[in-house]
């Protein structure tokens, strides 16, 4: 994996508060970084505008986290997010996280539910919001 497959990047400082007492970061924290990640391209998609005309949102419902090296302060991150594939009506986000000191330290998946916050009910995966995410991945 490299970060040039990915179309969305993050930069992140670690800080020396995300320490656990063995030296490390604390597991919470990757689950952060992957959030900074996934709200970037949720912004790149302008899913909170889509949300606020139709009322059709995302929910998070799995997050898989491999740990390959521990991450330590300090240090400089790169997190890069894509969408491995899509279904009818959740999405499946795949992300890399990469040190300045470490190289390649952890991947992870997440699956991403759509949701219209106006009914509490799951919902199809709009078209456009399909269409922008492909528009998205082909720019790389």
């Amino acid at each position: 994996m490299d970060l040039r497959d990915f179309p969305v990047q993050v930069s992140i400082s670690i800080t020396e508060n995300e320490m656990a007492a063995s030296g490390h970061v604390k597991n919470i924290y990757y689950v952060r970084y992957f959030e900074q990640a996934r709200l970037e391209y949720l912004k790149r998609l302008r899913f909170d505008e889509f949300k606020t005309k139709t009322g059709i949102g995302v929910i998070l419902a799995q997050t898989i986290c491999k740990y390959l090296k521990p991450l330590a302060y300090p240090d400089q991150i790169m997190v890069g997010a894509r969408v491995k594939s899509m279904g009818k009506s959740s999405f499946v986000m795949e992300y890399i996280i990469v040190s300045e000191k470490i190289g390649l330290a952890t991947t992870g998946e997440e699956v991403i539910v759509i949701y219209d916050y106006n009914t509490e009910k799951k919902a199809d995966l709009p078209l456009l919001i399909t269409e922008k995410i492909r528009n998205l991945e082909v720019a790389l």
